[in-house]
């Protein structure tokens, strides 16, 4: 299997690897040295200290959205991780979720990214019914950016409404004020369950000194107003406080340690074993170039248990994988997209990546049968979108993609996506993008999320201007041919998706099934509904 090929695929995957490494250690330094130094100086640990401290000492973080925001507010001064730092790990035994503000960032201020990244963070709580924890030390809303944060749907009060909902459903919320927590930020901890603040550090109020003072005149400093003492034996607005950050983190480790349990899912899990073939491997079976065709059953058979898949339908639909399998002894239905040209029983060739009438009919019954199972579905997506042309057309390929996409949309069991290489079009929707609920959905260093790739986007404007225009010179096609490359180049990156948070984290490959095993845990935690596919063209 090694050859030449498998080198130079393994090279270019390590230094992908290597830049993103690079680029994560950069984004961990917050705020910088000299905010970092002043936070410190005040006696308080740094959001990622907070987390390492609380979290079980033999227990993974697994950091979601720590590219949120990369590149997004240079003119503002940047916002390394959207100023919050949080993820899924482990408290007293307790699988949870913590969210960090970063007070090195502008104060912990809110940007649009942090409101999207804490949003996401509570409906992974939610949607897997298990604690949520908030380490909150915010100085608000940036108030130069507060028209992309205040009053839609899904900007600023949406957090306050989903602390409501978690309360309602049991789902419990522990918040300590570690520092500043102003204004409607203060509602946060308040409807949380348990409401914690450390001395002289924190103080929560509905409005700082600054602005009493402009409202109403009157002249009073931060702690007197809404500092620990405060808000906890004059107002009774907070429960308890503590002398430090340390001595607060271990009263939510006392918390974490008495919660009681619900019901499981009753997912399948035996005991785990390891691929018998090496997933290292992965980094040199990945093309460089992402025209060229590879086996996604090799890269499946370096991810799941024994590397045993049973195929579904092995000989129908090829440009769909589909099976049952193993992942860290969790059972699953994989969907994955295979990127060899193949051959049908017709002898019609199918290219590698497209998905077409019959892969789509299998995938959508593949999918309903895991639903019926209870098994929750992983998706590996290589996908260019679904095949185009009047063979395809004819053959009534928007109907079968519509069933695909029925049968994703109303799929009850959990869903996880890793984006493998190519997102394209329809074929994202169908693979289950981020529109479709994955319960976590990660990418590759190989990623590349867009409508369509680079090159049919500029021949497709090209095209659209010769039929407007007629003709234009030979170097001013190529122009507006090289223009739209560059930019879907700059824009369909797994950096760029990371960023905006179409994706929750880029993963190393070989690290894929401790991730999935992690969010298998946390479904195994909330019960699903009945599937119910609706209305479906046969």
């Amino acid at each position: 299997m090694i050859n030449i090929e498998f080198n130079r695929n393994e090279d270019n995957y390590k230094l992908l690897l290597d830049q993103m490494r690079r680029l994560e250690e950069e984004i961990k330094k917050g705020g910088g040295a000299a905010a970092r130094a002043k936070h410190i100086e005040k006696g308080k640990m740094l959001a990622r200290e907070r987390i390492e401290y609380l979290k079980d000492k033999d227990a993974d973080f697994f950091e979601i959205g720590i590219l949120a925001g990369n590149g997004k507010y240079d003119e503002h001064g940047g916002c390394p991780a959207g100023g919050v730092v949080g993820g899924i790990t482990k408290v007293s035994g307790r699988q949870c979720v913590i969210v960090a503000n970063d007070a090195t960032v502008k104060a912990g201020a809110w940007f649009p990214i942090t409101v999207k990244k804490n949003l996401r963070f509570q409906e992974i709580a939610m949607e897997n019914r298990i604690p949520i924890i908030y380490l909150v030390d915010s100085a608000g809303v940036f108030l130069p950016l507060q028209d992309e944060i205040f009053a839609d749907k899904e900007h600023f009060g949406r957090i306050f409404r989903n602390n409501a909902v978690m309360s309602s459903r049991g789902i419990t919320q522990i918040a300590a004020v570690m520092g500043s927590c102003v204004a409607g930020g203060a509602y946060l901890p308040i409807m949380s369950d348990e409401a914690l603040i450390v001395e002289k550090t924190g103080s929560i109020f509905l409005a700082g000194g600054f602005l009493v003072k402009a409202a109403i005149g009157e002249t009073i400093d931060n702690q007197s107003l809404g500092g620990a003492i405060v808000q906890t034996e004059i107002s009774g607005v907070i429960d308890d406080h503590f002398p430090d950050d340390k001595s607060c983190l271990d009263r939510i480790k006392n918390i974490m340690d008495k919660l009681g349990h619900f019901e499981k899912a009753g997912f399948d899990r035996t005991k785990s074993q390891k691929p018998l073939k090496d997933v290292n491997e992965i980094y040199g079976l990945i093309p460089e170039n992402k025209a060229k065709p590879y086996k996604m059953l090799e890269i499946i058979e370096r991810l799941v248990d024994k590397s045993e898949f049973e195929q579904y339908k092995k000989d129908y639909g090829k440009t769909i994988l589909c099976g049952y399998a193993r992942i860290d002894g969790w059972a699953v239905g994989i969907v994955a997209n295979n990127r060899e040209v193949v051959k049908t029983r017709k002898g019609e060739m199918q290219f590698g990546g497209a998905i077409y009438s019959d892969s789509a009919d299998k995938a959508a019954r593949f999918i309903m049968n895991c639903n019926q199972k209870k098994i929750p579905l992983v998706f590996l997506q290589d996908v260019t979108g679904f095949m185009v042309g009047s063979r395809s057309e004819h053959g009534g390929i928007i109907k079968d993609g519509a069933k695909m996409v029925n049968a994703v949309g109303n799929s009850t069991v959990p869903k996880f996506t890793i984006v493998v290489g190519n997102s394209y079009g329809a074929g994202n929707y169908a693979m289950c993008g981020k529109a479709y609920d994955p319960r976590l959905i990660l990418a590759w260093p190989t990623a590349k999320i867009a409508v369509m790739g680079g090159e049919q986007a500029a021949n497709t404007i090209l095209q659209l201007e010769l039929s407007r225009i007629g003709t234009i010179p030979l170097e001013d096609g190529q122009m507006l041919i090289d223009k739209v490359i560059n930019k879907y180049n700059e824009r369909t990156t797994a950096v760029f998706a990371a960023s905006n948070l179409w994706v929750d984290a880029i993963i190393d490959p070989i690290h894929t099934r401790n991730w999935l095993s992690a969010g298998l845990e946390a479904a195994n935690n909330a019960k699903i509904a009945k599937f119910n596919v609706g209305v479906i063209q046969t």
